[in-house]
């Protein structure tokens, strides 16, 4: 995966631990043996998560793999409690799943969340009480008090998932970049040359006050199954989208093979995706002039929906929208 972007990192959280209560004795000009006034000591720091809509990327926690929450302080004379230890809040992206790193169990999931939305994982240990509270009719001078609670210390999995409706799937250059950049808000780079795309890019269609979701995935090369290339990073994004869009370039010469190409590589990662639904999208049908390659296009794939597109001419957009829409219910 390219520096910058970091979809899945583990990590080391401890929570803080309470403060020590305090043995002490009330020592004034007037009272040369008062009774005991230990204070509590504080509570540790407790470890919260964080939704932060303006991250999209996990990078900013890989660089540091052990994260602790500040210690609760000692408990002080006159009864005074230790100072809370602060909090120690970590901010993650929408889409983040959190994961026990020995079980792999979902802890939590932050795919629904909205910006500033929080949760606790671990709470700090708590303070330890002051020997003020030990005092009795029978030991008036309690010399002893109780030590604060440890902090807990978990390993997590930090998993950022890509949440999209549509997914484009192609082989590089096939123009996924462009259509996604030309329907949506997004700004992916374009270029004619494979892995442009580093990242998934996410965009996001709107049609008569409902949103659809698409997301640009790096494309494809054969072997991508087997980790040739970026594969494994890439195909992983696929499994999260609701419905693939497979995008077949009509100017490659073999382009009715792109297909099958492209399904044994799904297939051979993940056989579920399989089960997802897909519709076809034939691009650069500018360059198709007697209409031949659109005509075996829709011949080979008639039992799918089959939307044909020019992003220069903008011919079969709006009809692509209207599938979009319907697909991704």
């Amino acid at each position: 995966m390219p520096l910058g972007f970091v979809d899945e990192t583990s990590i080391e959280v401890s929570s803080g631990s309470g403060g020590a209560g305090c043995v002490s004795f009330r020592r004034e000009k007037y009272v040369p043996k008062g009774g005991p006034d230990g204070g509590d000591g504080g509570t540790g720091g407790n470890v919260i998560f964080q939704v932060k809509t303006n991250l999209k990327t996990l990078s900013h926690l890989s660089r540091k793999r052990k994260h602790h929450a500040k210690n609760g302080e000692g408990g002080k004379g006159r009864r005074m409690a230790g100072k809370k230890g602060e909090d120690l809040i970590i901010t993650v992206p929408p889409g983040t799943l959190i994961r026990d790193d020995d079980t792999g169990d979902l802890l939590h999931d932050f795919s629904e969340n909205k910006d500033g939305d929080s949760w606790i994982f671990l709470r700090g240990g708590k303070g330890g009480l002051g020997n003020w509270h030990f005092r009795s009719s029978r030991k008036q001078a309690p010399r002893y008090a109780q030590d604060g609670e440890p902090g807990q210390t978990v390993q997590v999995v930090l998993e950022l998932n890509v949440i999209a409706d549509i997914g484009f799937v192609g082989f590089p250059s096939v123009g996924k970049s462009s259509l996604l950049k030309e329907l949506t808000n997004a700004n992916p780079e374009v270029a004619p040359y494979p892995f442009t795309t580093k990242i998934p890019n996410l965009g996001m269609l709107r049609i008569s006050e409902k949103e659809v979701v698409l997301a640009d995935i790096p494309g494809i090369i054969e072997g991508a199954s087997h980790g040739v290339g970026l594969g494994f990073e890439f195909l992983k994004h696929i499994a999260r989208t609701e419905a693939l869009a497979f995008m077949i370039d009509l100017g490659e010469e073999n382009f009715l093979d792109t297909y099958d190409k492209l399904l044994i590589e799904l297939e051979q990662y993940q056989p579920a995706l399989l089960e997802k639904k897909r519709f076809i999208i034939g691009t650069k049908k500018d360059m198709d002039e007697s209409g031949e390659a659109e005509q075996a296009l829709r011949e080979r794939f008639c039992d799918y929906p089959v939307i044909v597109v020019s992003i220069f001419t903008r011919e079969g957009m709006d009809e692509l929208k209207q599938l979009f829409l319907t697909m991704a219910k």
